[in-house]
């Protein structure tokens, strides 16, 4: 009977002693998009995507010019055109078909690539970010005795209440003013 009481004691303690460890875990959040946009490496990398982006932007839209006055061209030809022309103006206006699918075909293809050179460059200049602010966070972290750390740009979390604002203390690690305003969003 004693030993089934200190059992009971000890299965009780130890339910306890969980429970208060569990109750003394901290808990923490940050807004990791603020402060990877707070970064001067985010504001290099939107800069050379924007300069990018412009480039792909401007070759595009010299494509689109050089199909509209095609365009223009064929749809002249087919106004002017009339019985005593027609032998002349519809090959003509047949080539003229041609080159403006050719055209549209490679627009369309390089809008694609541009597309893709964009995501990749993208990946290439905000990965190495992503991964030295989440280096950070971990170490602030640890420095802090979090059990948990939220990201609240991204994830949903409905509700909070208390918890500790690790942002700041994130951004001070990488050496960011804490009142760093982040940069506006990339549009695309």
């Amino acid at each position: 009977m004693k030993n089934l009481l200190k059992g009971a004691v000890a299965i009780v303690a130890v339910f306890f002693s969980t429970q208060f460890a569990n109750a003394q875990q901290k808990l923490g959040h940050i807004n990791f998009a603020e402060i990877i946009q707070s970064t001067s490496d985010y504001k290099t990398a939107e800069g050379q995507l924007k300069t990018l982006s412009d480039g792909k932007t401007k070759e595009i839209q010299d494509m689109v010019t050089i199909y509209q006055t095609k365009q223009k061209e064929a749809n002249d030809k087919l106004r002017n055109r009339s019985e005593a022309n027609k032998e002349t103006v519809d090959p003509e206006i047949n080539k003229l078909g041609q080159e403006l699918q050719d055209i549209q075909s490679r627009i369309q293809t390089a809008q694609q690539a541009a597309q893709e050179e964009l995501g990749k460059k993208e990946d290439e200049l905000i990965t190495p970010i992503q991964r030295k602010v989440a280096e950070a966070v971990s170490a602030v972290s640890k420095e802090k005795g979090m059990a948990y750390v939220f990201d609240i740009s991204s994830t949903n979390i409905p509700y909070f209440q208390g918890g500790e604002d690790l942002t700041a203390a994130v951004k001070t690690k990488l050496g960011i003013s804490a009142t760093a305003a982040p940069a506006a969003p990339a549009k695309k």
